[in-house]
Order: C-alpha cells, then structure tokens, then sequence
C-alpha cells in the first residue's frame, strides 16, 4: 500500500505518540498530526511541539469544544442515551467529531490516507473507521495496532525509550485514559481485574464522596427545548455550563461508574469513567421531562434509548438511522422547558423540586384531597373496558377446563 501523506488522529499519549515515528518508518510518509481540543485539559502548545519533534511534518490543534458540546453531547443527552445502565458515553461520542475534522483536514492536505491509534480489540477503530468512510469513502485508513508487531503497551514504552520520544505512562502506572468536556475514563492495566478496586489517587475530576462536603448543595438547571441553557439563573454557552457543572458536581463526589461492558467486537472490557456534569444533567432532564413531555411521547421515546445509545456506542453517529432517530428525538423534546432543583450531597444527586412555565402537571387532577375537575366513578368503566380482553380469556380458559 503506497502513502504518500497521512493524517494522523494524534493526543499526544503513548500510542499515538509511536506512531508518527512508526508510520514514517514503514510508509516513508508525511506525517500530519491532528489533534482536537475537546477540554481535556492539556497544553495544547506543547502538544502540537510534541507531534513536530516526534517527527510530524505539521500539526493541527484545532478548538472544538463549543462544537462537541452543541452539536454532540447536547443531542445525545436529548436522547437521555445510556449503554448497557450505566455508561453515559463520554468516550463514544468524542470519536465522531474527531474524525470528522480528521477528514476536513485530509482534504485540504490533499493527504492520501488517515490513522489512528486505536487497538484491534477496541470500540474506537470502529468509531473512527465508519465515520471516515461515511464522510470520505474513498479514503486509505491505516491502522497500525493492526499492522505492526507490538503486542502490549509495555512495548511500546520500550520503542518510545528507544527513540527518545516522551510518553506519560509508565510500567508502574500503564492504564490509559481518555478525556473531554464531558467526562474521563480509565482502563487497562491494573484495571484488568474485574474484582480489583481503582487505586484512590486515581480519580482526576471528582473527589471521593467519603471526602466530600458535609453539607449539601442545590443547583437549578434551567432547560428550553431540552437543552440546559443556565445554572442558577446564569446563562453560559454549552461548553462553559457544563464545565461549570463538572466542577460542581466533582466537588461532590458525584459521576463515578465502574462496568464491565460489551465491546462491538465481542469482547467484556472493564472501564472506570468519571462524568459529573453529564450526571446532573442526565438527572436534571429526567426531572423537567416528567412535568413537560406526554405520557406516550415519552414512553416512546424512552423505547428508543437503548437502539441509540447502541448506535453512539458502536460508531454509526452519521447512519441514516441515528440521524432519523435524532430528528424523532429533537421533535420530542420540543416543549421540555423549565427548571429542576438538585440537591447535591457525597456522591448523590437527587431531585429536590421541577417547574416550568409549560408544566402538564395539575394539582387539582393529581390531589387525593376534594376536587370537582375528576370524576371518581369514571374509572370504572375505564377498568371494565381495559379488562374486557382479561376477562374474556379467563372465561374461555374456565370453560375448557371443564370439558
């Protein structure tokens, strides 16, 4: 296979920072790294200097952050997506923006092919691979954890030692990790054993809740048309509020999950993920949701979670059937507007109140107390009709019986 130029997702961690050096020992390629600032919190400078003295002919460090929040966090949490019950896919959903600005950037460097540093075991060659043929279907896509003769990242280490390239992982401490705006994850190494509890000083975003405040605090969470739009009554942009969030809720303990979950591939994967922000807000629309959106609107939409949350998982963001889902899912948040008042306390969020301006609910229908808008006795024949099947069966069933 002949490459004359690659684009290279590039992070700047031990994996990726191998391959520049090896893509250009064995294609005798360019090498242009990319690398997405989705607020992982890094030196973003020093990681473009990084990529140019790890052999990279040019660098692109480009800010999406604001863009990964609206266009991609926002209309997932839409669709309240959750894998498995429990990963929020703070890892998936990254994958598809990154790519993306992969591709704009082949085609304006007139660049032949693109890489990523993903392993042949993994979620993420997927994700990177379908939205590259999705977007460019006639594109070289060279992945090298399918190609070269490493066999562990301590082999890696021990090439990068080789050729002076910087790595931040070491043998002591070898799980990779994987950050965003939205949340943090950890995997690999002693995180292999299922029955093995993550090292205390490992959490970045959070603290423990044992180590939390001893008081609780409230936070307001105001929605329009199923976006959060201000925290206590001041408006931010997407990615300012759920910064602002993050801090809050990690301050609290709040947004730890350890799974074990089902790779596409076939394989079960332990993963530690930190998403404070993404928790409260997970639990703030469910709050508004309940007062704003119709019982069967809802319960439709709630049928569709796990088809989404699968199509985040595994990779198909540009399918035609996660952008057909999306509109249905858009639609159905049209109207869930309001506030919902949490209450933050040593790693819970719980629900301490919800309004809005657009609110289905009625006290006088919902009251156990005297009323004159419902009519008790109505519910009788709502029972008999909604019976009629049940009683029908069993009369059939009673007759048989007999004979």
């Amino acid at each position: 296979m002949k490459v004359r130029k690659v684009v290279l997702a590039y992070s700047g961690g031990l994996d990726t920072s191998v391959v520049i050096s090896w893509l250009r020992e064995t294609y005798g390629c360019d090498v242009i790294a990319f690398c997405a600032d989705l607020g992982q919190e890094e030196n973003i400078s020093a990681v473009r200097k990084k990529a140019m003295k790890t052999g990279a002919s040019n660098a692109y460090v480009v800010d999406l952050r604001e863009e990964f929040v609206r266009d991609y966090v926002f209309p997932m949490l839409r669709a309240n997506a959750v894998y498995e019950g429990s990963y929020l896919l703070g890892t998936s959903i990254a994958r598809p923006l990154i790519a993306k600005k992969q591709i704009e950037i082949a085609k304006k460097e007139k660049a032949d092919a693109v890489s990523h540093g993903a392993t042949g075991k993994g979620n993420d060659q997927v994700r990177f691979e379908l939205t590259y043929y999705a977007l460019h279907p006639g594109i070289t896509v060279v992945a090298p954890w399918r190609e070269w003769d490493f066999d562990s990242r301590e082999a890696l280490i021990a090439y990068a030692k080789k050729r002076g390239i910087p790595v931040p992982v070491t043998k002591k401490k070898p799980y990779s990790t994987d950050r965003n705006l939205f949340h943090i994850s950890y995997e690999g190494g002693i995180l292999e054993d299922p029955w093995a509890e993550p090292p205390a000083d490992m959490f970045t975003l959070t603290v423990s809740p044992e180590k939390a405040p001893s008081r609780p605090q409230y936070v307001d969470v105001a929605f329009v048309d199923g976006d959060p739009v201000s925290i206590d009554g001041k408006k931010l942009t997407p990615a300012r509020l759920l910064k602002t969030l993050n801090t809050i809720a990690g301050r609290h303990g709040i947004g730890r999950v350890d799974l074990v979950e089902n790779r596409f591939v076939g394989i079960k994967s332990r993963g530690v993920y930190e998403t404070p922000g993404g928790t409260l807000l997970h639990v703030a629309r469910r709050a508004v949701e309940s007062i704003t959106m119709d019982r069967e609107l809802l319960h439709l939409r709630d049928s569709l979670i796990p088809k989404y949350a699968e199509l985040v998982y595994y990779g198909f963001w540009f399918s035609p059937e996660r952008l057909a889902l999306q509109r249905l899912i858009d639609a159905s948040q049209a109207g869930v507007t309001g506030t919902a008042r949490l209450k933050l306390y040593r790693g819970n969020c719980i629900v301490a109140g919800r309004k809005s301006p657009v609110s289905l609910y009625n006290p006088q229908l919902a009251t156990f107390e005297a009323e004159e808008v419902y009519n008790q006795k109505d519910a009788e024949g709502f029972i008999k009709l909604n019976a009629l099947r049940l009683r029908y069966r069993s009369k059939v069933k009673s007759q048989k019986s007999k004979k």
